[in-house]
């Protein structure tokens, strides 16, 4: 009974000065009506406590989850909680300076990224000659869509197409006689635009050639040229000429490249026009600014169908002297009579004249318009092919804040009289010493308009010509075919023998067309010269070439690094790629002349005594140690040399003036990135 009453028994404090606790609750089951009125009067009387209320609430109250807002801010102004909060709050504000900092420095000390005409080799195509698609014996687009894999197999990403508009092909094309049209011979424009789709499906880039200085005497700009219609009267340069007993008198003693004399009668304006080439070839006249608002529509139409970049030709051509003066003779005392060879005067007046960068400059102002995109910046080539004249080469550069090409390609290693250590030496060096600081090199090895490297030079060194191509600085051009070793046609009467057809297999016809003949004859070499027998072949052409490609995008120091000539004799070439912050090196040792032992331990302080063979034009030393003391090269022979080093060469004071770097860029191993402050 006392225990039930115990239960029931609440606990009270007085309202005067206490609290009432209400922690209890009676008993659900007691019933007041049963309850004995005897203990009742038993029961405790309440007992009254003097109590602080701020100190009892404040012992009763304490943080919980979910607590309201007004029993929140009761502790929020606690010092405790106060000093906690504080600090978090400046932590935060810390971390977030911190982080934009080290993100602004990361922007200012990474070097500028390789654009995608720096990082790739650019294949050239002469689409003639590529691939058959229609058994007509002319190769196509649709031919060259056929073979894009090719391309990939090479670990190639950008591809230059040689001139296709429609044109009558005198000059194989190159004077057009419609600028917004395909031959037929090579397809239709939706040939062309599922060329264009297939190449960009694949990541790849596509570069067009365009040359601005003339047309052919076809289109219909020159067609109503030499009739005096409207604005296209002065579309053209026309000059007054006599004629008389079957003979013309032309203005002066210009003469065209392909010879004699550079005016040519017209019977129906009655006036002679000037053309640098062909007769078939009028020069345009781009002193009239409706010309190069002509050309201007031109290069914005095929930018707007997508192609990623044009090559430039001829620009040296685009302007003559208004005053028609007679050129200087190169020999004073030849009869001015007999002159008709291009090489017998001096051009001071039909090329390079003032104003002509002026009109390339514009040519690339128009095509940054297409340029704003991320990922689509258009390329801009010129050929500035100036032989006696480095400096004018260098110009198409453009200044330092005026833009111009990304680069004029280089055909130093083309126009070599020779071959050796030496000369090889010193066509990379002419460039490279004379290239305007911060630019972009590149190296042409083979072009339409020049033997293939096995003709000219001997198919010997056509593997360490590719060595060299693809581990020099800068864009590497190859022309189709050379990457399998392929030779001119051994033919006197082929008249354009290094332009044979691509030879794909052993089948009839190097499988370039399944129809009975193709335009050229292909070369009898093609059955051990072509694609698919060299995929097989450890050793071939095509797969040294398709190694080197693999080394080149997969090795910093070849890709952006430092070159640094080590040694140049009769016949051998050796210099190394490194990169700031990586103690890799590699050392290529090629050979262009005869047997040859160098020491390399003697001419660089510090090389390692052993150096492994990374790639060799003889599949079989990969992999093999060489004492650096005694490397022995073979003729045309190529090593590519990978050491270790804690001192790289363009840091020794014996090779200062012998070094140098287009995109400078450091590497971090602890942070695994690029930077430039070295």
């Amino acid at each position: 009974m006392v225990e039930e009453e115990a239960k029931s028994l609440p606990m009270e404090l007085s309202e005067k000065g206490g609290v009432e606790n209400n922690g209890f609750v009676h008993n659900e089951a007691f019933d007041d009506k049963e309850m004995d009125t005897s203990s009742q009067e038993e029961m405790p009387k309440p007992h009254v406590v003097d109590a602080d209320p701020a100190a009892i609430e404040e012992l009763l109250l304490k943080p919980y989850a979910g607590m309201p807002k007004e029993v929140l801010l009761k502790f929020s102004s606690q010092a405790q909680y106060r000093l906690t909060r504080e600090i978090l709050f400046w932590l935060i504000i810390a971390a977030a300076v911190v982080l934009v900092c080290a993100t602004i420095a990361i922007i200012a000390l990474s070097p500028k990224c390789l654009d995608w005409w720096q990082a790739s080799p650019i294949y050239q195509i002469y689409p003639r000659s590529f691939k058959d698609s229609n058994m007509d014996g002319n190769g196509d687009l649709k031919g060259i869509q056929e073979k894009l894999d090719h391309i990939m197999y090479l670990n190639i990403k950008t591809i230059w197409i040689t001139s296709f508009y429609k044109s009558p092909l005198k000059d194989l094309g190159y004077g057009a006689e419609d600028f917004y049209d395909i031959d037929p011979m090579f397809g239709s424009m939706s040939d062309f635009e599922n060329l264009l789709a297939a190449i960009h499906d694949r990541g790849l880039k596509v570069i067009m050639d365009l040359i601005p200085n003339h047309t052919s005497d076809k289109h219909r700009w020159f067609q109503l040229s030499r009739n005096r219609t409207g604005k296209y009267t002065d579309y053209y340069i026309w000059q007054d000429c006599t004629q008389a007993a079957g003979s013309v008198t032309p203005p002066n003693n210009w003469v065209s490249v392909f010879g004699n004399s550079s005016w040519q009668f017209d019977d129906v304006r009655k006036q002679c026009y000037f053309h640098q080439f062909g007769k078939e070839q009028p020069d345009l006249n781009f002193r009239n600014l409706a010309v190069q608002q002509e050309i201007h529509d031109i290069i914005k139409f095929w930018l707007g169908k997508g192609i990623d970049g044009f090559s430039f030709s001829a620009v040296k051509f685009l302007l003559e002297a208004t005053h028609l003066r007679d050129e200087p003779q190169v020999n004073k005392s030849q009869n001015p009579e007999s002159i008709t060879a291009y090489s017998q005067l001096y051009h001071d007046y039909t090329t390079m004249q003032v104003g002509m960068h002026d009109i390339i400059r514009s040519f690339r102002q128009t095509m940054n318009q297409f340029s704003s995109e991320p990922g689509r910046y258009r390329f801009m080539g010129s050929g500035g092919d100036e032989k006696e004249d480095v400096e004018a080469t260098m110009m198409y550069y453009g200044a330092t804040f005026i833009q111009e090409a990304d680069f004029p390609f280089n055909f130093n290693l083309i126009n070599m009289k020779n071959l050796s250590g030496n000369s090889i030496f010193e066509a990379v060096n002419l460039w490279m010493k004379n290239m305007p600081a911060g630019k972009w090199p590149n190296w042409v090895v083979g072009s339409p308009n020049a033997a293939r490297i096995s003709s000219r030079i001997g198919k010997e060194y056509i593997n360490v010509m590719n060595m060299l191509l693809l581990t020099l600085p800068g864009t590497p051009v190859t022309y189709y075919g050379e990457e399998i070793g392929m030779e001119n046609i051994a033919s006197e009467n082929v008249t354009f023998p290094e332009k044979s057809p691509m030879q794909w297999n052993g089948k009839v016809n190097a499988g370039f067309t399944e129809g009975n003949s193709s335009w050229l004859p292909v070369n009898s070499d093609y059955q051990s010269v072509n694609v698919e027998i060299q995929m097989t072949w450890s050793n071939s052409t095509l797969n040294l070439y398709r190694e080197l490609t693999l080394l080149r995008n997969s090795e910093l120091p070849i890709h952006r690094g430092w070159t640094c000539y080590i040694w140049n004799d009769s016949n051998v070439f050796v210099y190394v790629r490194e990169l700031d912050g990586l103690d890799r090196v590699f050392m290529m040792v090629l050979n262009f002349g005869q047997e040859s032992t160098i020491d390399l331990r003697t001419i660089v302080p510090n090389l390692p005594s052993e150096a492994i063979i990374r790639l060799s034009t003889n599949f079989s030393n990969a992999g093999k140690a060489v004492n650096t003391k005694l490397i022995k090269t073979e003729t045309g022979e190529g090593l590519v040399l990978e050491y270790k080093t804690a001192k790289p060469v363009h840091t020794m004071e014996a090779f200062q003036g012998k070094c140098f770097v287009a995109e400078k860029a450091c590497y971090s191993s602890a942070f695994n990135l690029l930077y430039v402050n070295c």
